[in-house]
């Protein structure tokens, strides 16, 4: 048995988890929220409890400080030693990476070099790693990329339509997000396809941030998010895909820079841009109550979300399950029943309404019998795929 952490930073937090492995037993989970501000809440969970404090985080150093010396006071761990491996969520890893690395000078310096793909979140991940390599320094670490699993699309999948030259010198294409978690969801659909010689599916990580991808034996076939995570379906506060020329007409019309307007598509637009929120909870209780715009807002969602998956039926040739999962595709039974209505008739498929209805956050087969396609809900474990090759990498070869 070893202990191994999982880290998931963003510019302001620290999310962990310490597991027993190989048993993939959580022995504490955590959060460090509201770093670099003067109202720090650190909580952490185990032995079923749960414990909060609120201390200033001056900096993400302070915040793995805090970490680790709480699994010290609490018996969690009865010497920084005992953590054998680290695994960061790192969110781009661009062309360089199609899986796991080993946290080396090298993988650190191709981290930081793809800052501007994802500048709120890999900047935070190197601070991240920084700070733990510092209160850690003889624990290995490995990074696992968002974008590793795409990284099996081919070109027409992956290039964008503009000068060639661009593509070739920026590296501009598609990366895609969300990889970990469609990889998680596609093992986990194995159980549901025994006996298929050619497993399709249409993974569906639906949350603030959400993104569609089509899966063949295993494999990613194509994915929805861009070249950031700007692209793809509709989320809390992001366009997701739309005319590109829009972007230039509102800079023309606002007098707004286009560093304001990218600003704008990325943090108030989506949910929040349409329907005033960008909490689904919001807009759906918004429908409940006749607002024009929250009915507008959510069927443009459920419109964008229908729209992927028929795109991708068509792209693998067919569809085995559909899978929902991540923060509204597991807890929100309204989202799932009003996407499968819209793809009912072209795509045969057909759920069980009222179980839909009493499911929240577990794994469940959804669809009836009579259904042309699978559809199931698979709640996702990102951590767990973090985890699994930290150990791997780290320690099973010991």
């Amino acid at each position: 048995m070893a202990k191994v952490m999982t880290i998931n930073s963003g510019s302001s937090s620290l999310k962990f988890k310490l597991y027993e492995m190989p048993e993939e037993k959580v022995i504490a989970s955590g959060n460090c929220e509201r770093i670099g501000l003067e109202d720090g809440i650190f909580t952490i969970k185990y032995n079923g409890e749960k414990k909060q404090t609120f201390p200033v985080f001056k900096d993400h150093a302070v915040a793995a400080q805090t970490v680790v010396d709480a699994f010290l006071e609490l018996g969690i761990i009865k010497s920084f030693d005992d953590i054998k491996a680290i695994g960061h969520r790192i969110v781009q890893g661009g062309k360089y990476f199609s899986g796991s690395a080993m946290f080396d000078k090298d993988t650190e310096e191709k981290i930081e070099s793809l800052i501007g793909l994802a500048p709120l979140h890999n900047a935070a991940h190197l601070t991240c790693f920084r700070a733990f390599k510092k209160v850690l320094p003889n624990c290995p670490a490995i990074a696992t990329f968002d974008t590793a699993f795409h990284q099996t699309m081919s070109e027409e999948d992956y290039v964008f339509p503009i000068p060639y030259e661009l593509t070739e010198k920026y590296d501009i294409r598609r990366y895609g997000a969300h990889g970990t978690s469609h990889k998680y969801l596609a093992q986990e659909a194995e159980k549901y396809l025994e006996g298929a010689k050619d497993k399709k599916l249409i993974t569906c990580h639906i949350g603030s941030g959400a993104s569609i991808s089509a899966i063949r034996n295993g494999k990613c076939v194509a994915t929805s998010m861009g070249l950031t995570p700007l692209g793809g379906i509709m989320m809390g506060t992001r366009t997701g895909d739309m005319d590109p020329s829009v972007f230039n007409y509102v800079v023309h019309v606002t007098g707004k820079s286009a560093e304001e307007v990218y600003q704008m598509f990325n943090k108030q637009s989506g949910f929040k841009g349409v329907g005033g929120s960008s909490d689904s909870r919001d807009i759906l209780k918004g429908v409940d109550e006749g607002d024009e715009r929250c009915i507008l807002a959510n069927k443009l969602f459920n419109r964008r979300i229908a729209d992927y998956i028929g795109q991708y039926f068509v792209r693998l040739g067919g569809c085995d399950m559909i899978i929902f999962s991540a923060g509204i595709g597991e807890n929100e039974p309204r989202t799932r029943r009003d996407v499968c209505r819209l793809i009912k008739e072209a795509l045969g498929v057909e759920i069980d309404e009222e179980l839909n209805y009493t499911i929240h956050g577990k794994e469940a087969l959804i669809s009836t019998p009579n259904s042309k396609i699978k559809v199931a809900i698979i709640p996702t474990d990102e951590e767990v795929m973090i985890a699994r090759d930290a150990y791997t990498m780290c320690l099973k070869g010991e």
